[in-house]
Parts: C-alpha cells; structure tokens; sequence
C-alpha cells in the first residue's frame, strides 16, 4: 500500500536527478551528442526498469505489470511528442544549443502539470465510477483522430498560441542566446524562445490528457500512474537528441499509436461494464507487440532512405493549436509588437 513517504521519497529521487541533469550533465549549456544522449536515454530505461523491479518485490506482481504496461505506452506516446517537438523547433529554426533549455524547463513544468491532472483524475475516478467509461470512450475517439490526421501537414505560423503571444507581447526578431526575455532601452521583450517553450508545454498538456487516462486504464493507483509518467518524461529530454536525427524512420508508429488507444480504451470499457476480464498482462502484450511491430516495420520499409526524402516521409500529425495548411485564417494574422 502507498504512504506518504513512497511519495516523498520517490520526488526526492526525481529532485536528484533534476539536479544532477542540470548541474553536472549540463553544467556549460554544451551540446550533447548523439552517442551521449542515448546512453542517457538508455541510463534511464535501466533505472526505470529497477523501479519496477521494486514495485514488483514490495507491491506484488500485478503493480509491477501495471507499472510496467504504464511506462510503455508512455514511453511510445513520448516518441509521438518527439515529431511534434522537431516541426516546432525546426519552423522556429530553435539552435541547437537553446534546445536543450527549452526541452530541460518544458521537462520541468510537464512533471508539475501531470502530477496536478493525475491526482485531479484520480479523485474524478474516485468520486465517480462512470467517469471511466468517459475515459475509455475519449480513448478511442482520440486514436481514430490520430489515425485520421496522421499525414496532415500543421501550418504552424497560424497556430492560435503564436498569433496570440506575438499579438499580445512585444516579441524580437531573433533569439537572445538562451534568454526568454530581454529588457531594451527600459522595455522588456520576450523571445521567440519563450513561444517555443510556451508551445512546447501547451503540446504537452494536451497530449497528457490522452496519455494520463491510457495509464488509468492500465491502473487506479495514482502513485503508479504517477511514477510512469515521471519516467517516461526524464527520459525524453535525452530521447529526443538521440531520435531527432532519424525520427522520420518511425514512419508507421504513429498508426500503432493510434491502435494502442484504441485497445487501450475498449479494455478500460470492458473492463468497467463486464470486470477485470482482460489482465493487464494481456494489455503489456499486445502494447509492446503492437508498438514494436509498428518500429520493425517502419526500419524495413524506411531502409535505406535518402537524407532528401526524409522530410516527405515523416508523418507530421497535429499540432495543438495548428489548423491544417490551406486551413488557416490569413485574416486574423496580427503583427509583431515592437
């Protein structure tokens, strides 16, 4: 049974690693490599295995596979946000030194925003049982959407979020180092650093409101939930250095994505009306053959891809905030404030 101090401790661990990413990893703001990013990455994968080798001594099996299943599907929907991360940093021509900052504080504020929905869901479920078969439903209406919108291209210069800083902020023409506001002649401007980072984290918590009730459909236990989403985040930082460079080879993920939703939305359906009629050792498996097929296949068939083709190829998907290209409201593009 959870007590307070698994929670303390575990935010005390996190707080560590916080700090040692900061600290020491990154201590000069340098860029970090290729190689040293999955290795981070990696590092990562291994603590969070020995976590759930933990749940697993002192929880029993069923929290370690809930553990388990809960950190895959978030680790799969992070690769998700990895495609949304390279078109905003790529249409704002982010460099790569500022990356690192606006992934390190979009990292930061993700754990705050998820830890406030996951306990806010938690006491909705709590509270009211039906709510579950909201969740379900809203499961599988957002894989059938991703599925849908897969190839469509986002026109990110009339993303409401952009056009709303840009109108309501006096914004430079250029990035100040990794600064997000700058003062001028006793007038502060932000940058576009701080509408990327600000995008970034509005990303992120729209996609948390597809991933979080995936994970409640894996597990009740709001320390279980939490824990999964935490490490699936930390690492994302690094995965994303490390998968920046090939994610167009993740062609078909994203249809195996929009499965796992799918599946994972119709087992916490059945699983409400009928009971525990599907383990979650059935849900691990068909996440982790659905996810892993969908990689396998798409190294096959993007084998060999010119670096040219590479933009054509990788499914783009939707932005928050970003209406399709052909979509968007010329009209109500408004100015930089100067």
């Amino acid at each position: 049974m959870t007590t307070w101090w698994h929670w303390v401790g575990f935010n005390l661990l996190i707080l560590v690693l916080l700090a040692f990413d900061l600290g020491v990893l990154h201590k000069n703001h340098r860029e970090v490599s290729v190689k040293e990013s999955l290795w981070l990455s990696f590092g990562y994968f291994i603590l969070s295995l020995c976590f759930s080798g933990v749940i697993f001594h002192f929880e029993g099996r069923q929290a370690g596979f809930e553990f388990l299943t809960g950190y895959l599907i978030e680790k799969s929907l992070s690769i998700d946000n990895i495609f949304v991360f390279v078109l905003i940093f790529t249409h704002f021509q982010v460099p790569k030194k500022a990356q690192h900052t606006v992934l390190f504080w979009g990292v930061l504020g993700a754990l705050v925003m998820r830890a406030a929905l996951i306990l806010a869901g938690a006491a909705v479920i709590s509270a009211f049982h039906w709510v579950i078969y909201v969740f379900g439903a809203f499961l599988i209406l957002t894989g059938i959407k991703m599925l849908m919108t897969i190839n469509e291209v986002p026109d990110l210069s009339g993303n409401r979020v952009t056009r709303f800083m840009r109108r309501h902020f006096r914004v430079t023409e250029g990035y100040e180092g990794e600064r997000f506001m700058v003062k001028r002649n006793g007038v502060r401007f932000i940058t576009p650093m701080l509408i990327v980072l600000v995008l970034v984290e509005v990303s992120d918590v729209v996609f948390a409101l597809d991933s979080i009730p995936a994970i409640f459909a894996i597990t009740k236990d709001p320390f279980l939930v939490y824990t999964s989403n935490v490490f699936a985040i930390l690492g994302l930082r690094a995965l994303f250095f490390a998968l920046a460079g090939i994610i167009h080879r993740f062609h078909y993920l994203k249809y195996g994505l929009s499965v796992v939703l799918v599946v994972i939305g119709s087992k916490m359906v059945i699983n409400a009306a009928l009971g525990p009629v599907i383990p979650t050792e059935w849900a691990l498996l068909a996440t982790a053959a659905i996810i892993g097929g969908s990689v396998w296949l798409s190294m096959v068939r993007t084998r060999g891809l010119p670096a040219e083709a590479a933009e054509i190829s990788m499914p783009r998907g939707w932005v928050p905030g970003s209406p399709p290209k052909g979509q968007g409201d010329d009209a109500d593009q408004a100015p930089d404030r100067k």
